[in-house]
């Protein structure tokens, strides 16, 4: 199977531009006109048409999109099954937003392990844009995440929410956090969206980390003041590496479920699903 042509007929329905296309596969626009011309002969109709306004789908092209979708997610699970015989069984591969990774998740990995005895777990730390286009393309088969990217071959669940809190080395009230030793935390677009909301005099600030651990890093050594997760924030403050901020608003983020809709209703999914969000809902 040609994978190259489906990969550069899924990227121009999304951009409509030869040229974006080109420069998004690393290739020349030469051999992005090649290889669709060498799909549309493939399947015997053509799938785009250009004009000056630009590229849009034909027909064809409109039926044509959610099988080639198919037959790239379809792709991707053969791969890494082929890839995975040596694990012996059944393997899953389940992506986690960073912020989620924490010691609890031991226990995460425990059930799984009582549950699914035969089968082998692979976790992988990411950002939710990836963990989505992931999903899309078959290379994760369920992920946690925080921002869901709504797409005609996903589907989301909410699990919970998580919650962060903000603590300082140096203020005791939330009246004594100056900006300019204030760290803001980029976590999700939602998490920006409540904290510019509720603290808009602390959104423009000079320094900003997007990871919850390198957060915590960052106050332990450097000193300041930042949100960080509750669950983080407990052992901080037990060690005298900090203070709960007085008065400061709690900020939650939601937690959501993603996966392929051709995994949605399959049993292994389902109790999967029925694990995770056991797993997450409680935290709070």
């Amino acid at each position: 199977m040609q994978i190259d042509l489906i990969d550069t007929f899924l990227d121009l329905c999304k951009t409509k531009s030869f040229n974006q296309t080109a420069d998004r596969l690393g290739i020349t626009q030469s051999t992005v006109s090649s290889r669709i011309k060498s799909l549309e002969g493939s399947v015997g109709a053509a799938l785009f048409k250009r004009s000056r306004s630009g590229t849009e789908l034909t027909t064809a092209g409109l039926r044509f999109e959610p099988h080639a979708r198919g037959l790239r997610h379809s792709w991707s699970v053969a791969r890494n099954a082929t890839r995975d015989a040596t694990l012996g069984g059944v393997t899953m591969r389940i992506g986690l937003q960073h912020d989620l990774v924490s010691p609890e998740i031991r226990t995460l990995i425990q059930e799984l392990r009582e549950t699914f005895s035969q089968t082998a777990f692979l976790f992988e730390a990411d950002y939710s844009g990836q963990m989505c286009a992931d999903l899309v393309s078959g290379v994760q088969d369920i992920a946690l995440l925080y921002t869901p990217q709504m797409q005609p071959d996903l589907h989301f669940e909410t699990v919970g929410e998580v919650s962060y809190v903000m603590v300082s080395t140096e203020c005791a009230t939330i009246q004594d956090v100056k900006q300019d030793r204030y760290i803001l935390g980029n976590y999700a677009p939602a998490f920006s969206q409540a904290h510019a909301s509720l603290l808009p005099e602390l959104s423009a600030v000079s320094l900003s980390i997007g990871q919850n651990a390198a957060m915590v890093a960052l106050l332990t050594s450097l000193s300041g003041t930042a949100y960080v997760l509750e669950n983080s924030a407990v052992p901080m403050i037990k060690a005298g590496q900090c203070h709960r901020v007085i008065g400061a608003p709690v900020i939650s983020q939601p937690v959501y479920i993603g996966l392929n809709m051709r995994n949605r209703h399959r049993t292994s999914f389902r109790r999967l699903v029925s694990i995770l969000k056991a797993q997450f809902s409680p935290v709070s």
